[in-house]
């Protein structure tokens, strides 16, 4: 246990999202990244992506478009962009060229910017 503590100590370590509807968020995040799911009760789900755990909860307000952006990486940009539309998601700012890669930004179905960004 220390060395998880050591190694992850001031690092990302768990997002949440509060969301309208938890089994569309599931059905979404699941669709387009493949994320693997633990529910905690009727108003808590614990997302897994394999790296980094979050929580999808409705006992607080929808907030899109604040807090922190969240950016999820990948190997095939164009392939998972196909992925995010087919799911449901509304791409906000197209594939565009940054120093070190490129990133594309979406919406989710319940209003979150989020960016998925691949290394040159």
């Amino acid at each position: 246990m220390a060395e998880k503590t050591e190694n992850h100590d001031r690092r990302i370590d768990y997002v949440e999202f509060n969301v309208a509807d938890i089994a569309a968020a599931k059905a979404f995040y699941g669709s387009a990244f493949g994320w693997r799911f633990t529910d905690y009760g009727p108003n808590y789900c614990e997302f897994d992506d394999g790296r980094l755990k979050g929580g999808f909860t409705d006992f607080g307000p929808v907030r899109p478009g604040g807090g922190p952006l969240v950016v999820v990486y990948a190997r095939d940009l164009e392939e998972v962009l196909t992925s995010v539309e087919r799911a449901g998601g509304t791409i906000c700012r197209p594939i565009t060229d940054f120093p070190g890669g490129r990133r594309f930004h979406f919406l989710d179905r319940d209003g979150y910017e989020l960016a998925v960004w691949a290394a040159a």
